[in-house]
């Protein structure tokens, strides 16, 4: 009897592994059905980008799809965002995707005949307007999956929420946005989401290409300003003053002792840059005052601890042995965690993203000190996020033009691939939840 029920049960499970297989069989034909289509929606986007916490045009178009698929939507979340839920017909985990939908204000120097021909205002200036960081074939991309999944509904174990974010390269001055305001909005809630995946295409990843990196992948970022008040002097007469210029100088190379000496490099890399130094109108007038804004990336949570206290502390003692002061204000106006790959998560659904791209085509990718709001997911629920391939086959990385530069470019014959592996970690991941 006991034989014949554990045959029973060999039975069963074979038959359920068939039925799953034939399920992604028929999703990946699905996807290459909708590869013409992904490529259009993709252009159409490209042509007409919008800044971040105004992608109301983009939104609109995002939503009328998932309500044609039956997918419950709802709009205006973060302020343009869009979430669709699509309830499976058995029960099963929460799985969300997201695809950021804002453009950069860059003037596109593409040839493509699709390129952006766009103007907008950002901080008050007029400026072109293009998807110059991708963010257009993450639309179509999660459009695509959001058709095919809908597709076999009644077959999902589970529930799949499509979250299209708006502002991931930052909101406006004066307005909040991006996946913190997402967060904060409970876009995780209702239904409690258990899991998130989301990719970023590169264009100097080589098309039919994933990477990935457990734990941290992309750095926390601080934006930081440093005010330094010393006193004013005619230029002739120096000893007369408390040099704040002088004062500037000192602070930023004893800023680098950090990197040098503060932080184990033999455990993560990190980056302190001071982008802009104002001080002074004239030539021979020691000024009062010295205004300073800066980066901060890390890989770590205790590293951007270390970070922060050692930067205040030594342009403060830094400007106090000079007889000035300095004021350190970080974050000044912009803070994302640490972009961090749950560890059993990435180890989990690392075999579904190498059946997807096939043997070789799936790389472990050094850490990345850019920086992305998808951290704020991840610091809500277990997350995943990976980077797929854009530049065309045998092209150099070195020289292929960067994200968010005017002659950013990619190779849309790698966006059914991005399809897939998001259609597949969502597949497979409600085969085996976490318990």
């Amino acid at each position: 009897m006991k034989k014949a029920f554990f045959s029973l049960s060999v039975l069963i499970s074979l038959a359920a592994f068939a039925q799953n297989d034939a399920l992604k069989t028929k999703a990946s034909q699905s996807a290459d059905q909708l590869e013409t289509k992904v490529i259009a929606w993709r252009r159409d986007f490209h042509e007409h980008p919008e800044l971040g916490n105004n992608e109301v045009r983009t939104a609109g178009i995002v939503a009328k799809h998932l309500q044609s698929l039956g997918i419950e939507v709802k709009t205006g979340v973060a302020k343009t965002g869009v979430v669709g839920i699509l309830k499976g017909g058995k029960p099963g985990p929460v799985v969300a995707l997201r695809a950021d939908m804002d453009g950069l204000p860059v003037i596109e120097r593409t040839p493509v005949p699709f390129a952006s021909k766009v103007k907008s205002t950002y901080n008050g200036q007029q400026v072109g307007v293009m998807h110059a960081c991708g963010h257009d074939t993450h639309v179509a991309i999660l459009m695509g999956v959001a058709q095919i999944l809908s597709s076999m509904k009644n077959e999902l174990k589970g529930t799949v929420k499509f979250i299209f974010q708006p502002a991931e390269e930052g909101a406006p001055l004066g307005e909040t946005g991006g996946a913190e305001r997402m967060v904060k909005e409970g876009v995780l809630q209702n239904p409690q989401v258990d899991v998130v995946f989301g990719l970023h295409i590169n264009s100097q990843t080589e098309v039919g290409k994933i990477s990935y990196r457990p734990g941290g992948i992309m750095a926390s970022v601080n934006d930081l300003k440093i005010t330094v008040k010393g006193r004013s002097a005619h230029a002739a007469y120096p000893w007369s003053s408390v040099d704040p210029i002088v004062v500037s100088a000192q602070i930023i190379n004893n800023l680098q002792s950090i990197i040098s000496r503060n932080l184990n490099v033999t455990e993560n890399a990190g980056v302190i840059t001071i982008g802009s130094i104002h001080g002074g109108n004239r030539s021979n007038i020691i000024p009062e005052q010295v205004e300073m804004l800066g980066t901060v990336r890390t890989l770590s949570a205790e590293d951007e601890k270390l970070f922060i206290e050692r930067i205040k502390q030594v342009a403060t003692k830094t400007a106090e042995g000079a007889g000035a002061t300095a004021e350190v204000l970080i974050p000044y106006t912009t803070h994302y965690p640490v972009t961090f790959n749950n560890m059993a998560l990435t180890e989990k659904m690392l075999p579904t993203l190498q059946r997807t791209a096939g043997p070789g085509n799936v790389q472990l990718k050094a850490a990345v000190t850019g920086a992305e709001d998808f951290s704020f997911f991840q610091e809500k629920v277990p997350g995943l996020f990976f980077f797929l391939g854009g530049m065309p086959k045998g092209g150099n990385p070195i020289t292929a033009p960067s994200h968010h530069t005017p002659d950013f470019f990619i190779d849309e014959s790698g966006l059914t691939l991005g399809v897939k592996a998001l259609m597949n970690l969502t597949l497979d991941y409600m085969e085996r939840p976490n318990k």
